[in-house]
């Protein structure tokens, strides 16, 4: 028994050598090398091996594994194709990238976007808010080549020479030159570009604080004649200290309370914006904002003590309790303990205005009664241009308003200089009465002499 089932796995185990044999030898070597290829054992997966193995060892039929395996050998190596075919597009840029220039020309001017041509067909000034510097003389070739003077392109060409122009002279201005400057200004039409002139005295004053003085001395004469536009720098004013006192930019409130200090010291804002100002610094006082107060209170503190000596006792009084009772800075006792030594002086470093700036009479000057705690409009709008439909007629209106102005400042100084030149003829005759009195007591010495 035991002999016949020993004889039975032989030859089962024959016949399955001879098919593997046979099927071996009735394949090519060709057939073979990509059946290795094809197959996971040639590139080394044993689990694929193995159970081709297990296969070939069970007896089963290869034909229907090997068309499979064909299907799924010529599909991987399309895939691979397309791969490598993809790969060489990427590295090796198309017609159309290689000359841009080529498909730039071939493109007729029809086809050109509507974006560029309307962008074309806009000037120069128009393009960005801005505008595009263009030099003063074809500027003024442009102007003299329109003849509608109401139309858009004259006017943003004049808005653009207006912001040119007061940007210009408010950073040339200085004590020396300031009449010039404000003939100058009153040359342009200010009443339409008083955003801008706001805006620019602002930022000048903010870039240098050390001329506070001279931009309080300009406003102030401008003050005088517009009182509107005064007023609006002075509602900017408060709104930019209000707005660095929320943020606690101590640089902002510094600009801004300097300026409305000096405004002050020239009547064009009301001393109660100063004790309201000083009240907000020291109700809840910190090193910052004792700081800001004491050098407000130094550039005003003269002309308070002027107008308002209760309120600026009440604001020393003050300054005495932040000293003995507040927890602040060793540098922030000494600056309070200086401000006392200034008040005794006198604000003798700190006067009310310099010398050369008190240039508006009083009878001519107008203060603004502004609180600190309303609600202003800075009237933004006015920095940027917009289309005024009666622009001609606002243009007459304002060169009248400039002859009158300029015709007034022109006899006043006619007045003056005819009372320079009479006051001159006198001592002229004076001088000339002194001499011949001196030259008879010649002559008369000489005559004593000869005799």
């Amino acid at each position: 028994m035991k002999s016949s089932v020993a004889h039975m796995k032989q030859s089962s185990g024959h016949n399955r050598r001879e098919t593997h044999s046979s099927y071996r030898r009735s394949s090519s070597p060709e057939d073979r090398y990509t059946e290795q290829e094809r197959s996971p054992r040639g590139r080394g997966y044993s689990d694929y091996s193995r159970s081709d193995y297990e296969r070939a060892r069970r007896g089963y039929s290869y034909d229907d594994s090997m068309e499979s395996r064909s299907r799924d050998g010529e599909k991987r190596r399309e895939r691979e194709r397309d791969a490598d075919h993809r790969k060489r597009s990427r590295k090796s840029p198309s017609p159309d990238r290689r000359s841009p220039a080529r498909g730039v020309r071939q493109s007729s001017p029809q086809e050109e976007p509507t974006w560029k041509k309307k962008k074309d067909e806009l000037g120069p000034l128009l393009t960005r808010t801005g505008g595009a510097y263009i030099p003063p003389a074809k500027l003024r070739m442009m102007q003299e080549q329109i003849t509608d003077k109401s139309s858009l392109a004259y006017q943003r060409m004049s808005w653009e020479a207006l912001k040119k122009s007061i940007n210009g002279l408010i950073n040339k201005v200085n004590i020396s030159n300031i009449s010039i400057i404000i003939q100058e200004l009153l040359q342009e039409n200010i009443v339409r570009g008083r955003g801008l002139l706001s805006r620019s005295v602002l930022q000048a004053q903010s870039a240098s604080p050390i001329f506070t003085h001279v931009y309080a001395a300009l406003v102030a004469i401008i003050n005088s004649k517009f009182p509107q536009i005064g007023e609006l720098i002075l509602k900017r004013l408060i709104l930019n200290f209000r707005k660095g006192y929320r943020r606690n930019d101590k640089q902002l409130c510094l600009t801004a309370s300097k300026f409305v200090a000096h405004l002050i010291n020239q009547n064009v804002a009301h001393e109660v914006l100063c004790l309201e100002m000083l009240t907000l610094l020291l109700e809840r006082p910190t090193d910052d904002s004792a700081e800001v107060a004491i050098g407000f209170l130094k550039e005003c503190g003269l002309k308070l003590t002027q107008v308002s000596p209760r309120g600026i006792n009440a604001i020393f009084e003050r300054l005495r309790n932040i000293l003995h009772e507040s927890e602040i800075d060793k540098r922030v006792q000494y600056m309070i303990e200086v401000m006392f030594a200034v008040r005794k002086d006198g604000f003798k470093d700190h006067p009310v205005i310099l010398e050369g700036l008190d240039l508006v009479e009083e009878d001519d000057q107008f203060t603004h009664m502004l609180p600190l705690e309303d609600d202003y409009n800075p009237e933004d709008v006015l920095n940027v241009f917009k289309m005024d439909p009666n622009f001609m007629e606002n243009e007459e209106k304002y060169k009248a308003i400039k002859k009158e102005i300029l015709d007034e400042g022109d006899s006043d100084s006619n007045t003056d200089r005819g009372a320079g030149s009479s006051e001159d003829e006198e001592e002229e005759e004076e001088e000339e009465e002194g001499e011949d009195e001196e030259g008879g007591k010649v002559w008369l010495c000489k005559h004593s002499g000869m005799r």
